[in-house]
C-alpha cells in the first residue's frame, strides 16, 4: 500500500513542476528520469523508519532555475532595464548558482538603499537558492521588505509564494498567490499568467487531496 503512495506522490511532483512551476518543456524527459531514479533508490536502500542525520546545506548549482527565476523577476519589474551594477553582479552570481555571495552582494546594496526593492527581492531569491530551495525567515524578511519598498510591484508577492510552494509549502504559498491576484488591476499583464498558475496549484492540490 505505502509504494502505490509513493508512485502517486511521484507522479503528483512531476505535474508540480512541470504544470504549475512551467519547467520547460525540453527538461521533461530530465524530470522523470530523476524521478524514477528516486523510486529505485528508494525501493533498493530506502529505510523510512531510521532517524535523520541533518547536515549544512551546501551551495546550490541549479543554474538552470535562478536563470528562469532572474528572467522571471526582470519581466516583473515594473520600471524600465535594471542597470543597478549591484544587482547585475549579483544576478549574474545566482545564474551560476553562487547564491551566497549574490546575497552578500545585495546585502550591501540593501545596506545603502533600504527602499531598493528589486534588490531586497533579487537578495530574497539568492537566500532561497543557497537553501536549495527552502525558504527561509531570512528570505521571508527581503520579500516582506520588497513588498514595503514597493507595494504596487507583482513581484515579491509571487516569488515569495513560488518559493513556499517549492518549500512544500503549498497551502501558504497559495495563500500569497491568491492575495497578489486579489489586488491585481483586470489589465495588468502578468494577470493571466498568475490566474492560470493558481488554477493549476489549485487543480494540484485536489489530486493530492484525493490521493490521500
Amino acid at each position: 500500500m505505502s509504494w502505490i503512495f509513493v508512485i502517486a506522490l511521484a507522479l503528483l511532483i512531476f505535474v508540480l513542476l512541470a504544470v504549475v512551476l512551467k519547467a520547460p518543456r525540453g527538461s521533461w524527459e530530465v524530470l522523470g528520469a530523476a524521478l524514477l531514479l528516486g523510486l529505485a533508490g528508494y525501493a533498493w536502500q530506502g529505510a523510512p523508519a531510521l532517524r535523520g542525520a541533518p547536515k549544512a546545506p551546501a551551495e546550490s548549482t541549479g543554474q538552470g532555475e535562478a536563470a528562469l527565476d532572474v528572467a522571471e523577476r526582470q519581466k516583473l519589474a515594473q520600471a524600465a532595464p535594471m542597470s543597478d551594477k549591484d544587482i547585475v553582479v549579483a544576478d549574474a552570481l545566482a545564474r551560476h548558482g553562487q547564491f551566497a555571495d549574490s546575497a552578500e552582494f545585495l546585502r550591501g546594496a540593501v545596506q545603502r538603499n533600504p527602499d531598493n526593492a528589486d534588490a531586497w527581492l533579487a537578495m530574497a531569491n539568492s537566500l532561497v537558492g543557497h537553501a536549495e530551495g527552502t525558504i527561509s525567515p531570512a528570505a521571508i524578511y527581503a520579500y516582506d521588505q520588497a513588498e514595503r519598498a514597493a507595494p504596487g510591484s507583482p513581484g515579491p508577492g509571487f516569488f515569495k509564494g513560488l518559493a513556499m510552494i517549492r518549500s512544500g509549502r503549498l497551502e501558504d504559498g497559495r495563500k500569497a498567490w491568491a492575495a497578489l491576484l486579489a489586488q491585481t488591476p483586470p489589465d495588468a499583464p502578468w494577470r493571466a499568467d498568475l490566474a492560470q498558475r493558481l488554477a493549476e496549484l489549485d487543480q494540484f492540490l485536489a489530486r493530492a487531496q484525493e490521493a490521500q
